[in-house]
């Protein structure tokens, strides 16, 4: 008897999962606007259409693959926080968590024996050490900044001169990348 493969389901698991970062990234954003914190809002809302972005690409490697899809409601969001120092933890916290689950679904597709989805999972383990590494530098902004909003959102000012556009080697989004 043939075993079912693990990696497809898992991955449609994390489409639910990044849509759910999605929303709690605008909720961070929202947070962050409601207390003129431009650059963190701004950060948090292009961090949202990132995270769309990645659950789209999954999607549309299932549909290339000729596997079903389902697309999920999101998880619960948090929208309450008492410092910017632990809105940041979260958004931190978050990351860490996703990159567990692709590690989980990178191995299931070895296990599995899917080099397809092992090549196309590989994107995303790169992805989130940059992901961790950013949320990490920007949570010990917060902390060296002792309160001081204004030093963050310099700082968010200073790094926005230097961003870099999406890795055009992310894999196609189902409807095209916004």
């Amino acid at each position: 008897m043939a075993k079912t493969p693990k990696f497809p389901e898992l991955l449609r698991t994390q489409i639910r999962h990044e849509f759910t970062a999605a929303q709690q990234y605008i909720a961070l954003a929202v947070w962050f606007d409601a207390r003129d914190l431009p650059r963190l809002a701004k950060r948090f809302y292009r961090q949202s259409i990132e995270e769309r972005n990645h659950a789209l690409a999954m999607v549309r490697y299932l549909l290339d693959r000729d596997q079903p899809v389902v697309i999920p409601g999101s998880g619960d969001v948090r929208n309450d926080f008492s410092s910017v120092h632990e809105a940041i933890s979260l958004a931190l916290e978050q990351e860490r968590t996703v990159t567990a689950d692709i590690e989980t679904m990178a191995k299931a597709a070895r296990a599995d024996e899917d080099y397809l989805g092992e090549q196309f999972v590989a994107w995303f383990l790169k992805e989130q050490v940059e992901e961790v590494a950013q949320m990490t530098t920007l949570l010990t902004v917060v902390e060296r900044a002792g309160g001081n909003l204004f030093e963050i959102e310099n700082h968010l000012y200073r790094e926005s001169a230097t961003d870099v556009e999406e890795a055009p080697d992310m894999p196609p989004v189902a409807g095209g990348k916004l």
